[in-house]
């Protein structure tokens, strides 16, 4: 794929009238299968849905998940000077070398789901605008770095999860959410790395303003990404388009990596079919922004770390599903009685 050509709107919104749709075939053989094995119909119940999920979108039958890769993208945002965070923005270098020293939660989520773990570094040293006095990012900005995020979906993987690292994107996450769905800061503010109070409210003001700074300006997913997002939500959002072009399915972690892809539904609103989400977030605006596009999570555990801890939580979940359908015998192999 060439990330260059795809490096504007106008090229990244043609891209996606053109997604490819589901595979029927795939989608077909996998539900003819899945009345044949051994177990009474529905009985494995959401696992049979994911199943099915995983064959649709990577157009083959059975699916499998051999080769899982996580991506997590780290970058810096202006409004981090605001004071809406508990950590300064300098943790979001300091993670960084975290993850590639292995020390993280997500080294050790990957290594029990045996996946391959890749960590985009997008500008740290140069964070994005404040938000509530002009657009995060330049058109230019936010296309490069969708463009960018593009280039994870390499040959040979057959399952994406995309995670973030940013101090203050759960502020930047909520603005979008805002500006997709309606409401105020307020309604889609939480404590992202902790804060509470006086500090949360003051969470809610930034995104306030930073929604009637652009008002004139939200009416495409795109533009409110490059007047509220970030390098790395925009690098997301790359990921998830390249995804669906390379019928790679997609799990979603927590609220700013479902934010971040929810730009993509209002210029396709099949955008995120590929797409499961992974877990609910402890941040409250998740299960609202989960409820507004129609996304039931897999696994709701109460964490808010981010950085892909539960997408890769979910990939064995995932992978038994496929294992379950693919493998076990049916009815007339395993000589059982199936109901009349």
């Amino acid at each position: 794929m060439d990330t260059h050509a795809a490096a504007s709107f106008a090229e990244l919104r043609r891209i996606l009238a053109e997604f490819p749709g589901p595979d029927v075939k795939a989608a077909t053989t996998a539900a003819e299968r899945e009345v044949q094995l051994t177990k009474p119909t529905g009985a494995l119940a959401r696992l049979e849905e994911v199943a099915s999920w995983l064959a649709t979108w990577q157009g083959r039958h059975p699916g499998a998940v051999n080769h899982p890769r996580v991506a997590v993208f780290a970058g810096n945002h202006g409004v981090a000077d605001l004071g809406v965070s508990a950590y300064p923005k300098e943790v979001t270098q300091q993670m960084v070398l975290n993850f590639q020293a292995g020390g993280a939660a997500i080294n050790q989520l990957c290594k029990n789901a045996d996946a391959d773990l890749r960590v985009y570094e997008m500008c740290l040293d140069q964070p994005t605008k404040d938000f509530t006095q002009e657009p995060a990012l330049s058109e230019e900005e936010a296309a490069r770095a969708m463009a960018y995020g593009m280039m994870c979906v390499e040959p040979g993987i057959d399952l994406l999860c995309v995670g973030e690292m940013g101090i203050a994107n759960t502020t930047s996450a909520a603005a979008i959410a805002a500006a997709m769905f309606g409401g105020k800061g307020a309604d889609w503010a939480g404590p992202g790395t902790g804060v509470k109070g006086a500090q949360l409210a003051r969470k809610a003001e930034v995104i306030d303003r930073g929604l009637a700074r652009h008002r004139d300006s939200l009416g495409d997913g795109f533009e409110i990404m490059r007047c509220l997002g970030g390098h790395e939500l925009a690098a997301i959002a790359g990921a998830v388009i390249a995804a669906r072009i390379a019928r790679v399915p997609v799990l979603l972690d927590g609220f700013a990596s479902t934010a971040a892809a929810s730009i993509l539904l209002k210029a396709h609103p099949g955008a995120l079919d590929h797409c499961l989400v992974a877990h609910c977030s402890a941040e409250p605006g998740h299960r609202r922004l989960l409820t507004e596009i129609g996304k039931k999570p897999l696994l709701d555990l109460g964490m808010r770390l981010g950085e892909a801890s539960g997408a890769a939580l979910a990939i064995p979940i995932v992978r038994a599903a496929a294992l379950c359908h693919a493998g076990m015998a049916t009815f007339a192999e395993a000589g059982v009685s199936n109901k009349d």
